[in-house]
């Protein structure tokens, strides 16, 4: 796409980047069959292509608009549009840049930035979003129907087995998981464990950034990344093996460190290293997929469940990484249903659910039809904003895949 930038992001970075991608863009057009936006609005604007063209005009200078800033913040940054594209069209970048310009050029009302300073903080802050959890917890009783979906009822996390092996890993909390399911992390510990390897924490360590990152406060998600490299990199040169991530929102944030920190000189290198060793956990374990086979080699009493997997955005599209969770689950015994338009968002998409709830509950409606469609006992999923924003909708449990392994190796007969 032939774009000529206008003097004030000439020789910038971000026009740089920008640039460079907006030249790949053949306008096909294949994106907008799998963008859920366009899916649901019917609205050019509203797809990958569209959001291009409104990107490409505020680089060559013209003024935008509070319509065009809608247009972006509607997109899921689900990224489908990526794995689609023939072209290697790098979207993601390209709307965060474009996100960032229009953010400074038109601003927000004063309630808007209320709402998105609030989610930063909230659900930033695990001490902030844990208490309020817990008081909502407390009256969920009391509330009506609706509420009552929305706050999850208080669970427990089992044993996170002590360090006890040569080998080492780290794995980040995440803000808002620990206090809704506190037994993911406790889960992926304790099946690290059964094939030797100790699951540790950096206290230092925090969020992930992507919640400030995608609200348009770049700074604040850097300092965030900037944070967790420092908590990070001791443990990294001490042997730790890998950083593990149980919420693919959370692990394709740290993937792009390396990206977003690409021009600062002071971390730009530390930035990348800590990217090189962040690993979802499936990755983790379809590496060590021989040591697994002992542990299930005689069928739990939970295999023959049938479950329902969504593969999150992040990790399919994000991570590029399809068909691993599936291969674990299969060869656990779990028996997975056939689920139409895999491809597509739930409608979660961080705060998405929260700014566009009612985009977002049409994207659910929809991929809960389809999850449901094959009469499953239960659905799993690896992201959880996912889980929730699923949950909220269907009486079926919703629950992390690796809980399904944890417990499935736990009940096999010996």
């Amino acid at each position: 796409m032939q774009t000529t930038l206008a003097e004030s992001f000439l020789n910038t970075p971000e026009g740089e980047a920008a640039e460079r991608i907006l030249r790949n863009c053949v306008h096909c057009g294949f994106c907008l069959a799998t963008c859920p936006t366009y899916q649901v609005l019917g609205n050019e604007l509203d797809s990958p292509r569209g959001r291009i063209y409104l990107i490409k005009q505020v680089l060559e200078g013209a003024t935008p608009t509070a319509k065009t800033q809608l247009h972006l913040d509607r997109c899921l940054t689900c990224r489908n549009c990526e794995t689609t594209c023939p072209s290697g069209v790098e979207y993601g970048k390209l709307l965060d840049i474009g996100r960032h310009l229009v953010e400074n050029k038109v601003g927000r009302s004063v309630a808007e930035n209320a709402t998105r300073a609030a989610l930063k903080t909230g659900l930033g802050s695990p001490l902030l979003f844990n208490t309020a959890l817990k008081l909502g917890q407390g009256m969920r009783s009391f509330m009506p129907g609706f509420l009552q979906a929305r706050i999850p009822a208080a669970e427990t996390a089992g044993d996170w087995p002590a360090p006890r092996h040569a080998r080492h890993m780290l794995v980040l909390q995440g803000c808002v998981q620990p206090g809704l399911k506190p037994n993911i992390n406790a889960a992926t510990a304790r099946v690290l464990d059964r094939i030797g390897i100790s699951l540790i924490t950096a206290e230092e360590a925090g969020c992930c950034g992507a919640l400030a990152h995608h609200l348009n406060d770049t700074e604040a998600g850097l300092d965030a990344a900037r944070r967790n490299i420092d908590a990070w990199l001791p443990h990294l040169n001490a042997g730790v093996e890998a950083i593990v991530i149980t919420a693919s929102g959370c692990g394709v944030m740290v993937k792009d460190y390396g990206w977003l920190l690409r021009n600062d000189a002071a971390y730009a290198e530390k930035a990348t290293r800590v990217s090189a060793a962040t690993k979802d956990i499936s990755e983790v374990l379809v590496t060590e997929r021989e040591a697994l086979k002992t542990l299930t080699a005689h069928l739990s009493p939970l295999a023959n469940k049938r479950i329902a997997y969504h593969p999150p955005c992040t990790l399919q599209h994000g991570q590029k990484l399809s068909g691993d969770v599936e291969a674990l689950l299969a060869n656990a015994g779990f028996v997975l249903t056939p689920v139409a338009e895999k491809h597509l968002c739930c409608g979660s998409a961080g705060t998405y659910s929260i700014l566009q709830p009612e985009i977002a509950d049409q994207l659910k409606a929809r991929k809960l039809e389809h999850l449901q469609a094959g009469s499953p006992e239960l659905i799993v999923t690896a992201n959880i904003g996912c889980l929730t924003h699923l949950q909220s909708g269907t009486g079926i449990p919703v629950r992390h895949w690796v809980e399904l392994l944890d417990e499935a190796q736990e009940k096999t007969p010996a």
